[in-house]
């Protein structure tokens, strides 16, 4: 499947990187953490002097600044929210098509492939316009199947199987990124994926958009925050899979022991399915659920918390809402994975997964009684996402990547061309 004529794509990869074909298999942009990824990092590559065209489905809704192109509209798909569709299995092919217009009339020097499904079509794009293909790698496809219940993958004979396919995919393209160490330990390891072709990127956060701030007095007012409260803020999908049954069911056992907390739930799909459990728990009173946030309106609603909740247990997928916690200065309670560590670090407060409710309420308990820690950790987070997750930190990495994957084209097309070459000595890129 990798094989790509050696005509097609040694011209294009000796041009200067200029263009870059972003590949979105999603309905983008619907204010959600892939979402956010995307777009942040194609407007970081703009700072940088690329030009990325995202190319994405008919649904969501168009960004200042970002040139997008769409697939021919489909009337009754509309589902924005995360996890998997079977509305994939024709919209996709219907992505292809409109991706290899937009190719031949846009001329790009490298394909930047979101999700798995983007991998696959990128490799299309790859062999027919000669293209070198990075992937980037946001979590296990099988794993998110499995976390979302998708009837296909749950007989052992068909997980299995898909196990099998996510391997093929994360062999297709020339270069892969990876956002946490995990994650690069299980592509290497499990799904055998060759060290040099693997690269770090972490995910990252615009700082001077999410910042530490006062409460905005409009939104207290209109959410009916009472004064004086200790704010617990999520921001992200509502769903048990991002852990949100567990902090919800945390809740009153939190609330009994620190009376002045108050929890704020922010995103969707599933608001109505949350209202009522916090009326069933008996602490409606306490709870907020906002529904969407639109992404520009995101730093705003996390500046009303004292600290902030990333719930989700996955242990390779990332986890890009802590990004923006850290950067808005909220100490982070979050599970205790190696994905969370590395963007944390010794600055998370960790619940051990396997203590999941009683853990997690404990933990958010102390913070909350604790003001010092609180005020130390705010300060020390913000110094650290400055530091080390800026998108323009981030977009330097993927420019390395890029340049990594089109030497190793040049290399795969020279070694497939022309036999005598596989003997010659060469560099690997740093990984």
């Amino acid at each position: 499947m990798r094989a790509t004529s050696f005509v097609g794509i040694v011209p294009k990869a000796m041009e200067p990187l200029k263009r870059v074909l972003v590949l979105a298999p999603t309905p983008f942009f619907a204010d959600r953490g892939c979402h956010m990824h995307i777009a942040e990092q194609t407007y970081a590559l703009q700072r940088r002097g690329l030009e990325p065209l995202i190319v994405t489905y008919h649904l969501g809704r168009d960004l200042p600044g970002l040139n997008i192109r769409r697939t021919v509209r489909v009337p009754w798909y509309r589902k924005l929210g995360p996890g998997p569709s079977w509305h994939k299995f024709y919209v996709d092919p219907l992505l292809l098509r409109t991706a290899l217009r937009a190719a031949r009339q846009f001329r790009p020097h490298i394909i930047h492939a979101h999700l798995h499904e983007g991998c696959v079509l990128g490799s299309v794009l790859r062999q027919q316009l000669g293209i070198p293909l990075l992937f980037d790698v946001q979590g296990s496809l099988t794993g998110e199947l499995l976390a979302h219940r998708f009837p296909l993958a749950q007989p052992e004979f068909l997980r299995n199987a898909w196990y099998a396919l996510e391997r093929w995919i994360d062999h297709l393209p020339d270069v892969l990124v990876a956002q946490s160490t995990e994650m690069r330990q299980e592509l290497l390891e499990k799904f055998r994926v060759p060290r040099e072709r693997l690269f770090m990127a972490y995910d990252g956060v615009n700082t001077n958009v999410f910042r530490p701030g006062e409460r905005d007095p409009y939104l207290v007012s209109r959410l009916g925050i009472p004064k004086d409260r200790k704010v617990i803020v999520y921001l992200g999908g509502l769903d048990a899979y991002k852990g949100v049954d567990a902090l919800l069911d945390a809740f009153p056992e939190i609330l009994r022991k620190v009376p002045e907390a108050f929890l704020l739930l922010m995103g969707y799909p599933r608001e109505d399915h949350y209202r009522t459990r916090a009326e069933e728990l008996g602490v409606a009173h306490a709870v907020r659920v906002t529904g969407k946030i639109a992404y520009e309106d995101a730093p705003r609603y996390l500046t009303l918390g004292d600290i902030a909740v990333a719930p989700k247990r996955s242990q390779t997928e990332a986890n890009g809402k802590i990004y923006t916690y850290m950067a808005c200065g909220l100490p982070t309670v979050a599970f205790d994975t190696v994905v969370n560590r590395d963007i944390l670090g010794d600055l998370g407060v960790y619940v051990r997964p396997m203590e999941d409710t009683r853990g997690m309420g404990e933990a958010i308990t102390e913070l909350l009684r604790d003001d010092e820690k609180r005020r130390e950790i705010a300060e020390r987070v913000r110094e650290r996402a400055v530091r080390e997750y800026s998108w323009d930190t981030v977009a330097g990495r993927l420019i390395d990547a890029y340049e990594a994957a089109r030497t190793l084209a040049i290399r795969g097309a020279h070694a497939r061309s022309v036999p005598e070459v596989r003997s010659a000595t060469s560099s690997t890129p740093k990984s």
